[in-house]
């Protein structure tokens, strides 16, 4: 019973056209059962096919963006006799904004193959092990102006740099007396 007929109550009479047109739609629907499997079966494929190609861009974006950021990491090689820096990463309560965090410096004795470092402290000789992630090789304070001109250029990657640890150097060595 159509829909037309349940509301009006009497039946609705198309012309030839749509009626030609409305059992062409149901033989539509009434489809092939062995074809409709095979099409839902290639859709299915296509899907995977289309996962595993997601899978592989998302490998490969983040194995490119491993390596951006592997080539801005700066490989720290340490020597035994060096004097170095070490960082001082305890909690900080207060801000000490224009407090250096750095201490030392101290002489290193082993350094290992995992990382870690063996260091010593220069005012009392005491031996510990740290993070290799945690020191930077100490920087001389007392060089001539030409001398720190040479050395500053030489460790510095861009002019800004330099001419910023230039600056540094010049205000440390100014109130070196005082600190």
């Amino acid at each position: 019973m159509s829909l037309y007929r349940v509301i009006f109550e009497k039946p609705c009479h198309l012309s030839v056209d749509l009626e030609h047109r409305a059992l062409w739609a149901i033989k539509q629907l009434n489809f092939d059962l062995k074809k409709d499997g095979d099409l839902r079966k290639l859709q299915i494929f296509e899907l995977e096919e289309i996962q595993n190609e997601a899978y592989d861009n998302a490998r490969i974006s983040k194995y490119k963006t491993k390596l951006f950021h592997d080539r801005s990491i700066n490989q720290k090689n340490f020597v035994p006799g060096q004097k170095v820096l070490l960082y001082n990463s305890r909690l900080h309560l207060f801000s000490d904004k224009l407090r250096t965090r750095w201490s030392g410096p101290y002489l290193v004795h082993t350094v290992f193959p995992h990382g870690a470092v063996e260091i010593s402290d220069l005012k009392n000789g005491s031996t510990f092990k740290v993070n290799g992630q945690r020191l930077k090789p100490s920087t001389p304070l007392s060089l001539s102006h030409t001398g720190l001109l040479k050395w500053v250029f030489a460790n510095q990657s861009t002019r800004d740099e330099a001419l910023l640890q230039i600056f540094l150097l010049f205000i440390v060595n100014l109130l070196g007396p005082f600190l």
